[in-house]
């Protein structure tokens, strides 16, 4: 199944059984958005409470670390996703919000039909798709039945060897000037890990804030990779959200998955690690 669905091919399938739609729109709004109007049908999650567990410290994993796979299986379970079900999930950033890294976790539990609407929440308004208000009751199933994060995750301790290994590429997706150190409107310090490039989370969108189609996609990312396998690419960000909508980029181009550093600079740069500045 490919990665993102446009809106249209969205009403196609509105009425199956199998359909499981996600509203991921996050953010201190979030609930409010979701409850003020959503697609009808859909379930909401919450970045913060429902696909991170937040630590005191976030040296200890960075802002957004992971759930642990039981806790995640048992939301599945409520949110009544099963191993037949389709999941459609969207958000209204782009999918750089919420809705790649649920696809990402979903991917990461063994799911494989699970789908980010591309557009996300806005486009599918604009193609009639009919919204809803209020909160929705899901059909709740068993714990998705998944022990272990079945996509590759790396520690802060492998990034370190990674970025001085030249058979390794390691891609911050935050936006330049973050990267460059000039600015920092979320983390404690500024600036970037010394060896990660720069391909901002950005650049995989058109001016319309729809994915650029596979082949483009390919194009780029073939020429950053520069002969790279996928399981010797790294993706992060500042704590290991939107690093997932390169990875569903990447997917989408049919490269794969590359490995996801969850920690990302919200934890690299709160535990007395090498800080690059500049481009």
């Amino acid at each position: 199944m490919k990665p993102i669905l446009n809106a249209t091919e969205l009403s196609s399938i509105l009425n199956n059984n199998n359909l499981v739609l996600i509203d991921a729109r996050s953010g201190p709004n979030g609930r409010a958005k979701y409850e003020k109007e959503h697609l009808a049908g859909a379930l909401h999650v919450d970045l913060d409470k429902d696909l991170a567990d937040i630590k005191p410290d976030a040296a200890h994993g960075g802002r957004h670390p992971l759930p642990e796979p039981e806790k995640f299986a048992e939301l599945l379970g409520r949110l009544g996703i099963a191993h037949g079900s389709h999941v459609v999930v969207y958000d209204d950033m782009n999918g750089a919000n919420a809705a790649s890294r649920f696809w990402w976790m979903l991917r990461a539990a063994g799911h494989a039909q699970v789908q980010v609407l591309n557009g996300g929440y806005q486009a599918a308004v604009a193609a009639g798709i009919p919204v809803s208000s209020g909160e929705e009751r899901a059909k709740p199933a068993v714990p998705y039945p998944f022990k272990a994060w079945e996509l590759p995750i790396i520690s802060m301790e492998e990034v370190a060897k990674a970025v001085k290994d030249p058979n390794y590429l390691v891609v911050d997706v935050r936006d330049a000037a973050r990267y460059r150190g000039e600015t920092e409107p979320i983390d404690l310090v500024a600036g970037h890990i010394p060896g990660a490039v720069n391909i901002p989370f950005q650049q995989n969108l058109a001016a319309d804030g729809t994915y650029l189609s596979p082949e483009r996609l390919r194009e780029k990312y073939e020429a950053a990779l520069d002969g790279r396998d996928m399981e010797h690419v790294v993706v992060h960000c500042g704590s290991g959200v939107t690093a997932c909508h390169t990875a569903l980029a990447m997917d989408h181009a049919g490269l794969g998955i590359p490995t996801l550093y969850v920690g990302s600079w919200s934890e690299w740069s709160r535990n007395d690690r090498p800080i690059g500045t500049g481009a």
